[in-house]
């Protein structure tokens, strides 16, 4: 499918990749308009050759009732993935320059993420974890979105399989970006989900 600047695939996406997620419990709305007080996850994803479209993914959620979550805050480095998500899906995808470095010893990974719009920091992560020796097991979950400049509102499910295990995790929200409302904030649980296969919409 085509939008006015990028090509990208017809729903569903067939995906796969690596993601890490710390969950973080807001109060007070962060002293940010449109956040309530709750738990929100925050994820850095890599889209892996294989997948339907190949990217890097930044993003922020919350709980949206039953397994699903509403994305509010996200960023891309693929144009095909930020049109193909808001057409599709209504999911608010900007752009964004990401450095991904990962290392391994052994079942241990450590992984060092870094997001960065328009040479502006957003956020930065540390991970540890032994997730590749884990047992893959299947997950389902969705996304239901609001519109888009008074677009309706959207859903999207979500299902695959990965091998899921708490990790070691170390954020830093730029206090003067978009996320400084998380700045400062320490995970309340952190998660890998190493060797994902999903399909999505």
């Amino acid at each position: 499918m085509a939008s006015d600047s990028a090509v990208y695939p017809a729903a569903p996406w067939r995906l796969q990749g690596q993601l890490w997620v710390s969950l973080f419990r807001v109060t007070r709305g962060g002293g940010r308009a449109g956040r309530r007080d709750g738990l929100y996850g925050a994820a850095f994803v890599s889209y892996e050759p294989g997948s339907d479209l190949a990217y890097s993914e930044l993003l922020v959620a919350r709980p949206a009732g039953g397994a699903r979550v509403e994305i509010l805050d996200i960023w891309v480095d693929s144009p095909a993935s930020m049109a193909g998500g808001r057409e599709l899906w209504a999911i608010p995808k900007g752009l964004s320059d990401f450095r991904l470095e990962t290392s391994h010893t052994g079942p241990l990974s450590r992984t060092e993420w870094a997001a960065s719009a328009e040479r502006r920091p957003i956020a930065r992560a540390r991970f540890t974890d032994v997730s590749r020796a884990g047992v893959r097991l299947p997950f389902r979950s969705g996304v239901r979105q609001p519109g888009i400049d008074g677009g309706a509102p959207r859903t999207a499910p979500l299902r695959g399989s990965s091998k899921t295990l708490p990790c070691r995790a170390h954020w830093e929200f730029a206090a003067d970006g978009p996320l400084g409302w998380l700045a400062g904030r320490r995970p309340v649980a952190s998660f890998r989900m190493a060797g994902f296969r999903l399909s999505f919409g």
